[in-house]
């Protein structure tokens, strides 16, 4: 992805690719196509299997493999050739949540590599940090009272048109934080090893 600013091309930091540790009947189970370990959630494609727990590493289009954004694995990822049609009605990845004892740190590591944050809130005694990554937005939330260590990928946000499909692996329905939308999170019985959550477009 690229923006054209005085005939010049800039290139910028675009989300292509997640490494998750979830089993693929995890998410079969709750209606995502899954291929050859692989879900495609709209221009983003989900890998499953990785060794670990939860998010394991992310595939930025215009950073090169790296383990120097404080602890977040970067590697190598392309984005879904085409678009797939789910049973659950998924069409994309809303945000993807990295949660850091030391928020200015985070900041600044994510900022050196082209991904400086373009809004912060105070949430009520703690910060979060906000940054479009072509497709999704990601939220950087401050954890004032985890042991200092590096960043971690934390959940993710999947959109989905109807949460009917899900049934009973999703909490209560909810009004989002965004205006004219609804959120609801999954269940820890459903077997994924991240936080995730499901939000109408």
């Amino acid at each position: 992805m690229s923006v054209t600013h005085s005939d010049t091309e800039i290139p910028l930091p675009t989300l292509v690719g997640l490494r998750t540790a979830d089993e693929p009947a995890a998410w079969e189970a709750l209606g995502f196509v899954v291929n050859d370990r692989r879900v495609d959630v709209g221009a983003i494609r989900i890998t499953l299997g990785a060794p670990g727990k939860g998010i394991t590493s992310w595939a930025i289009d215009g950073i090169p493999p790296t383990d120097d954004i404080d602890g977040l694995s970067t590697t190598e990822g392309s984005p879904p050739s085409m678009p797939i049609s789910h049973p659950n009605g998924a069409t994309g990845i809303d945000h993807v949540v990295v949660v850091t004892p030391d928020f200015d740190r985070t900041a600044t590591a994510l900022k050196a590599h082209g991904m400086a944050l373009k809004r912060t809130r105070d949430a009520g005694g703690f910060r979060q940090g906000f940054r479009r990554l072509g497709p999704a937005i990601l939220e950087l939330v401050e954890a004032k009272n985890a042991p200092d260590g590096p960043a971690r990928f934390w959940g993710l946000v999947v959109i989905v048109s109807d949460f009917e499909a899900l049934g009973e692996a999703i909490g209560e329905v909810r009004d989002a934080v965004q205006p004219g939308r609804r959120i609801a999170t999954l269940k820890a019985f459903a077997g994924l090893t991240e936080a995730v959550a499901f939000m109408t477009p």
